[in-house]
């Protein structure tokens, strides 16, 4: 079968672009391929910093021909519907056409429309003109003198060249007869830059891939990473070192060369009184060089690795010199910050938080930093920390933004702030929140465990999504530019990984009462009256405290019924994302997002770990055969109930007489009201002990009445006061299992 070799070379692709891009090259070609009818049986995109490579095997030679029926209007139809029928078949007249004859529908033309199958070279010559002008460059330009012509070619940097063959193996590949913008498609590429700079002609991929080894340029992405890692470990060795691996400066190194040569060099141990990590930031940031520590230790030694794109002729002596000038003088301001900051206390850099806006709605990094600290403090007792040492970490937490090191290296925040806490002789705990506060970062992140991290962390999550809520400023489908998914996921990790009991709707209200001071609202007796719930909570100290300068009781009963609304809608739905971050947390832990859904639907769930541990004990019990039948005997419960509520236009909600189903003669209806009492109350005893699988095994007792009660007797009896009283049982039933969850939201 013949195969496409495509290679757009340029004259530069930066690093952090190539990957998308030969993903997009592949896509765009084999997508309009199948589009057309030409499958394939396998293609790979490729990449270097100056071009991307496509290799689609497997293609036929030729499309397949293609007969198609085309039903069109009745016999004696109008002339238009006529004239269309013979426009869309493309017929010049209706002897062009069949009558079939229908039995019901009676007679009306049909087209028989045959089209025999292109070749896949003119397919080819069609279609990759078009993405190669419409390939989707996050930036790009024009250039030359095409450049002022309207709809002229824009690519990532200056379009060079073009390799585009098709053929079989067995025989000379053709050209795919094609250009763009003046540049027609070859057989004539170029090697490395400097090293191999003349003309290589190449006609199948096999052949191309060893022609650019030859001329020094490794095509594939994953083997100059391959290459680098593994010469980088070695050279280490050679020097009793240890290489630190760092896969995000891996990739982006082997999109900076085409032919890797790992060199290494040395600064001045001196400079190892610098943190570590300031170290690392330095290098990698402005030479994208690799660290090394001692072998077997953490310490880091005084050299690091460079990764060059030529072979020189010195052995790389002149290159490995000029980086380590470099790094000597990036080194030298480095420890210039860093012996800086240490003079200048973190709380002495507070004031400087004023004047740093957080959002323009949302106020400055100072105002910010008083309200994750007023909320700190009230988590605390929730998550067993010290008040008084989450309200200190809590205030030193955002400091560091204002220091030397972290202007200069913004990826070293917290882990800065962190060592200047430690110097100033910061409480262990303080220290550790300061760095630890951003975490969990992402899914795969650790989460803080010190009682003060995990304060200070929610206090920071929670107030950035309670904000961003409140001047509704929410995620889209595809849109999350605050990563308040990502803040919304932390809580949740935070909460359940260190088993923490938190009532999500009192504290949302409590993180929602300085926003609402800063959109101007007015506070309210409803709202004090909502906060004062809050376990822990003295409203009065929290009043006279924080909010001493803001409270205001307002007489309005409109105003306060406006306010307390809209607080209200902004908790219902910030708890509504809370429970879609649980369902995507607990279904990577294999939970089912419907369980999760029947929990939530409780009136008051918004404690995180009692949600799950709900959720853990509905899906072991509904893994029974107990389970699994009440379920079944639920739901036909509930369909019955859904089609006579709708059939009588009332609910049937009340109570059901037990005398009278005593009086009904009917054992099994007896013995499942009987057993719905005592389920009922055995199962909500047990919630209220917070022995969810208790409550479950509870409930297992219904399976047999329930079977039987459906079994033997008849809901929709003749007797409309026997009909009412059963249609009431049944929801009974309902609300028995609604002591542990909705089981209309399970399904199954």
């Amino acid at each position: 079968m013949p195969d496409l070799l495509l290679e757009l070379r340029s004259e530069e692709i930066p690093a952090r672009m190539q990957r998308r891009a030969a993903e997009d090259l592949r896509k765009l070609v084999t997508d309009a391929l199948v589009e057309r009818g030409f499958l394939y049986e396998g293609a790979k995109a490729f990449s270097t910093p100056r071009r991307l490579a496509l290799h689609v095997a497997g293609l036929p030679p030729r499309g397949k021909d293609v007969r198609e029926e085309r039903k069109g209007p009745r016999v004696g139809a109008p002339e238009g519907a006529v004239q269309g029928f013979l426009k869309s078949a493309g017929l010049a007249s209706l002897d062009q056409a069949t009558i079939v004859t229908d039995p019901k529908k009676g007679e009306f033309y049909v087209a028989v429309i045959e089209r025999p199958g292109r070749d896949t070279l003119d397919v080819l010559a069609e279609t990759l003109p078009a993405i190669i002008k419409s390939f989707p460059w996050p930036k790009s330009m024009r250039w030359g003198a095409a450049s002022a012509q309207p709809g002229s070619l824009r690519w990532v940097r200056p379009l060079q060249s073009i390799v585009a063959t098709f053929g079989p193996e067995t025989e000379t590949p053709e050209v795919v007869p094609f250009s763009v913008d003046g540049i027609a498609a070859g057989t004539t590429t170029y090697g490395h830059r400097f090293l191999a700079p003349e003309a290589i002609e190449v006609r199948r991929f096999d052949d191309y891939v060893q022609a650019l080894e030859r001329a020094n340029v490794v095509l594939d992405p994953e083997r100059r990473k391959d290459i680098i890692l593994h010469d980088a470990r070695d050279l280490a060795f050679a020097r009793g070192l240890e290489l630190v691996e760092d896969e995000g400066l891996l990739d982006e190194v082997a999109g900076l060369v085409e032919w890797p040569v790992v060199l290494l060099g040395t600064f001045d141990p001196s400079f190892l009184d610098i943190p570590a990590e300031a170290i690392r930031a330095t290098i990698r940031a402005n030479q994208k060089c690799f660290v090394l520590r001692e072998s077997g230790s953490d310490t880091l030694a005084p050299a690091f690795i460079l990764v060059s794109n030529l072979v020189a002729s010195d052995g790389g002596i002149a290159i490995t010199g000029g980086n380590e000038r470099v790094v000597r003088a990036r080194l030298s301001d480095a420890k210039f910050f860093w012996e800086t900051d240490k003079a200048i206390r973190l709380e002495d850099r507070l004031p400087k938080l004023d004047s740093i806006v957080f959002h323009e709605k949302l106020g400055t990094q100072g105002e910010r930093v008083q309200r994750i600290a007023a909320l700190a403090r009230e988590l605390a007792p929730l998550v067993g920390a010290d008040p008084d040492l989450a309200e200190r970490a809590a205030r030193l937490a955002k400091a560091d933004l204002v220091t030397e090191m972290v202007g200069e290296f913004p990826e070293l925040q917290g882990l800065m702030g962190r060592k200047y806490a430690a110097l100033q002789g910061e409480h262990p705990s303080v220290a550790a929140a300061v760095e630890e506060h951003y975490k969990p970062v992402g899914p795969s992140d650790r989460v803080p465990t010190d009682p003060v991290s995990v304060a200070v962390a929610l206090a920071d999550k929670l107030d950035t999504l309670v904000g961003f809520w409140a001047i509704e400023e929410k995620p889209t489908g595809s849109k999350d530019p605050y990563a308040l998914r990502r803040a919304a996921l932390g809580v949740v990790r935070l909460a359940l990984e260190n088993e923490c009991r938190i009532n999500l709707i009192s504290i949302l209200r409590l993180a929602s009462v300085p926003q609402i001071h800063r959109m101007g609202l007015k506070f309210f007796t409803p709202l004090a009256d909502a906060l004062s719930t809050l376990k822990n909570f003295d409203f009065e100290s929290f009043k006279s405290g924080f909010l001493k300068n803001v409270y205001d009781d307002v007489n309005d009963e409109v105003a306060r019924a406006s306010a307390f609304s809209r607080i209200n809608d902004s908790i219902t739905s910030l708890l509504i994302f809370f429970a879609d971050r649980l369902k995507v947390y607990l279904r990577d832990q294999g939970a089912r997002h419907d369980l999760i859904d029947a929990v939530f639907a409780l009136p008051g769930q918004d404690d995180l770990l009692m949600v799950v541990r709900r959720v853990e004990a509905l899906g072991q019990f509904l893994e029974t055969d107990d389970g699994k039948n009440l379920l079944a005997g639920y739901k036909r419960a509930a369909n019955i109930l859904r089609i006579e509520e709708k059939k009588d236009g009332r609910s049937y909600e009340a109570e059901p007489d037990r005398a009278a189903i005593a009086a009904s003669g009917e054992p099994e209806e007896q013995a499942l009201s009987e057993a719905l009492v005592a389920a009922r109350a055995s199962a909500s005893a047990a919630v209220a002990a917070e022995d969810f699988s208790g409550a479950m095994r509870a409930l297992s007792t219904l399976r047999a009445p329930v079977d039987a009660f459906f079994d033997k007797v008849i809901v929709n009896a003749d007797d409309p006061a026997l009909r009412e009283n059963r249609l009431a049982l049944l929801n009974a039933l309902r609300a028995a299992t609604r002591e542990v969850a909705d089981f209309s939201k399970i399904e199954g």
